[in-house]
Parts: structure tokens; sequence; C-alpha cells
């Protein structure tokens, strides 16, 4: 998956044919029409509301692959955001170093293919040496080898 080009339209459709769910069940849910409907699955972004009644609807966390995506190629958190060091943000603070197994998967296949280097990963999206090769450790056996 291109994690660079996300087009959350195509990805909706992708799971709604995956759980086999029809679109009247879908438009029920919305509250919109099957033209509406076919209009939202073209867009390549789409509002918040939407998306989460998607998340909702189909089981499945599409704020993910945005969360993804910010993992691989957001610059690192500026701790000083704020002018004042004694303010406190009212907002809740996220470790930014989540990383599932498909985020996993799509870093090793990149060195396992040759495309980057773990040099390149390394320094691309600032992941501690030590934890690259516990992943190669760890995930490399159980992949199946032709």
């Amino acid at each position: 998956m291109d994690l660079k080009n996300i087009h959350i339209g195509s990805l909706i459709s992708l799971r709604i044919e995956e759980c086999k769910m029809e679109a009247f069940r879908i438009c029920n849910f919305l509250k919109r029409t099957e033209e509406e409907l076919n209009s939202i699955l073209l867009q390549k972004t789409l509002d918040t509301e939407i998306l989460l009644k998607f998340s909702i609807l189909l089981e499945y966390d599409f704020f993910r692959l945005y969360s993804q995506y910010l993992i691989l190629y957001a610059p690192p958190a500026n701790l000083d955001c704020t002018h004042n060091k004694n303010t406190k943000s009212n907002l809740p603070q996220y470790r930014k170093n989540i990383y599932t197994r498909e985020l996993v998967d799509f870093i090793l296949e990149q060195i396992e293919n040759g495309s980057k280097t773990k040099v390149q990963i390394i320094e691309e999206y600032r992941i501690p040496k030590s934890t690259l090769y516990k992943w190669q450790n760890k995930y490399k056996p159980t992949k199946k080898t032709q």
C-alpha cells in the first residue's frame, strides 16, 4: 500500500467489497442516496465525520492509515511549539511511534527488496537501530520464502 498517496474512497470501496456489504445498508446508515455514496467513494479525501461513520460501519480504523503516514513521513514533533515552555496543551498527547504490524512489514519489505538500506530506513523514518534489528529478528522468520 502506498501511504504517500492515500485515496480514501477507493480504500473504503475495497473494505465494502471485503465485507460484502450491500449499498442499501450503507446508504441507510449514512442517510445518503446511492448516487451520493458512489460520489463519496470516488473522492480522494473525506470529511472526518463521514470517515468516522465508515470506520464504525465497516469495523475498520481508516484514520490509522493517516496515522501511519504521520509516523513515516511527518517531521519529528517539535516539543517546543508554544512560546511559553510552562504552557501545557489542552489537547491529548499521543506517542508518535505507534508501529503496527502493517507498518513493520512495509519497512522490512523495503529492506528485503533492496529499495532502501537499513541506514536509509533508520534516517528517513527515525526508527532506532535497535528497534529495526528487533523487528528483523522477530518478523523475518515468519515470512514465507518461495
